[in-house]
Protein backbone atom coordinates (compact mmCIF):
# COMPACT_ATOMS: atom_id res chain seq x y z
CA UNK A 1 0.00 0.00 0.00
CA UNK A 2 3.00 2.07 0.53
CA UNK A 3 3.26 2.11 -3.14
CA UNK A 4 0.04 3.42 -3.85
CA UNK A 5 0.01 6.39 -1.40
CA UNK A 6 2.89 8.49 -3.27
CA UNK A 7 1.43 8.65 -6.25
CA UNK A 8 -1.69 9.89 -4.92
CA UNK A 9 -0.24 12.09 -2.52
CA UNK A 10 2.26 13.48 -5.34
CA UNK A 11 -1.15 13.90 -7.26
CA UNK A 12 -2.54 15.87 -4.47
CA UNK A 13 0.39 18.40 -4.31
CA UNK A 14 0.47 19.13 -8.16
CA UNK A 15 -3.42 19.31 -8.37
CA UNK A 16 -3.06 21.39 -5.26
CA UNK A 17 -0.62 23.79 -6.66
CA UNK A 18 -2.19 23.89 -10.23
CA UNK A 19 -5.70 24.76 -8.39
CA UNK A 20 -3.84 27.49 -6.47
CA UNK A 21 -1.62 28.77 -9.86
CA UNK A 22 -4.94 29.10 -11.89
CA UNK A 23 -7.55 30.67 -8.57
CA UNK A 24 -3.89 33.56 -8.53
CA UNK A 25 -3.99 34.27 -12.81
CA UNK A 26 -7.90 34.56 -12.13
CA UNK A 27 -7.75 36.59 -9.49
CA UNK A 28 -5.02 39.03 -11.36
CA UNK A 29 -6.95 38.89 -14.94
CA UNK A 30 -9.90 40.05 -12.57
CA UNK A 31 -8.06 43.09 -11.55
CA UNK A 32 -6.95 44.21 -14.85
CA UNK A 33 -10.21 43.75 -16.06
CA UNK A 34 -11.70 46.33 -13.58
CA UNK A 35 -8.74 48.43 -13.66
CA UNK A 36 -9.27 48.60 -17.72
CA UNK A 37 -12.97 49.28 -17.29
CA UNK A 38 -12.00 52.42 -15.01
CA UNK A 39 -9.88 53.95 -17.21
CA UNK A 40 -12.18 53.45 -20.27
CA UNK A 41 -14.60 55.18 -17.28
CA UNK A 42 -12.28 57.81 -16.82
CA UNK A 43 -11.41 58.23 -20.60
CA UNK A 44 -15.23 59.27 -21.47
CA UNK A 45 -15.67 60.92 -18.91
CA UNK A 46 -12.56 63.02 -20.20
CA UNK A 47 -13.87 63.18 -23.65
CA UNK A 48 -17.53 64.08 -22.83
CA UNK A 49 -18.13 67.68 -23.35
CA UNK A 50 -18.42 69.44 -19.99
CA UNK A 51 -22.21 69.87 -19.14
CA UNK A 52 -23.45 73.86 -19.99
CA UNK A 53 -24.20 76.55 -17.53
CA UNK A 54 -27.62 76.87 -17.34
CA UNK A 55 -28.79 79.92 -19.23
CA UNK A 56 -29.33 83.10 -16.96
CA UNK A 57 -33.05 84.50 -17.77
CA UNK A 58 -33.24 88.16 -17.84
CA UNK A 59 -35.42 89.15 -14.55
CA UNK A 60 -38.74 89.05 -16.13
CA UNK A 61 -41.72 90.85 -14.38
CA UNK A 62 -43.71 88.21 -12.33
CA UNK A 63 -42.46 85.09 -14.43
CA UNK A 64 -44.51 82.02 -13.34
CA UNK A 65 -43.10 80.11 -10.51
CA UNK A 66 -44.62 76.68 -11.84
CA UNK A 67 -43.04 77.21 -15.22
CA UNK A 68 -39.54 78.58 -13.47
CA UNK A 69 -39.92 74.91 -11.86
CA UNK A 70 -40.48 73.21 -14.89
CA UNK A 71 -37.92 74.87 -16.31
CA UNK A 72 -35.46 73.63 -14.28
CA UNK A 73 -36.69 69.86 -14.42
CA UNK A 74 -36.04 69.50 -17.73
CA UNK A 75 -32.32 71.20 -17.41
CA UNK A 76 -32.33 68.50 -14.44
CA UNK A 77 -33.49 65.72 -16.38
CA UNK A 78 -30.86 66.58 -19.50
CA UNK A 79 -27.93 66.28 -17.12
CA UNK A 80 -27.76 69.98 -17.34
CA UNK A 81 -27.55 70.89 -13.47
CA UNK A 82 -26.77 68.63 -11.03
CA UNK A 83 -29.05 67.77 -8.07
CA UNK A 84 -27.46 69.95 -5.43
CA UNK A 85 -28.00 73.19 -8.12
CA UNK A 86 -31.68 71.78 -8.60
CA UNK A 87 -32.71 71.71 -5.49
CA UNK A 88 -30.95 75.38 -4.43
CA UNK A 89 -32.62 76.79 -7.21
CA UNK A 90 -36.00 75.14 -6.18
CA UNK A 91 -35.83 76.32 -2.79
CA UNK A 92 -35.12 79.96 -3.65
CA UNK A 93 -38.10 79.80 -6.17
CA UNK A 94 -40.56 78.40 -3.35
CA UNK A 95 -39.46 81.09 -1.22
CA UNK A 96 -40.18 83.83 -3.37
CA UNK A 97 -43.72 82.48 -3.76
Amino acid sequence: MRMRRRPLLAAAVVGGTAYHIGKKGQQSRDQQAQIDDMQAEQDQQQQAPPPQAAPEAAPAAEEDPMAKLTQLKSLLDQGVLTQAEFDFQKTKILQSM
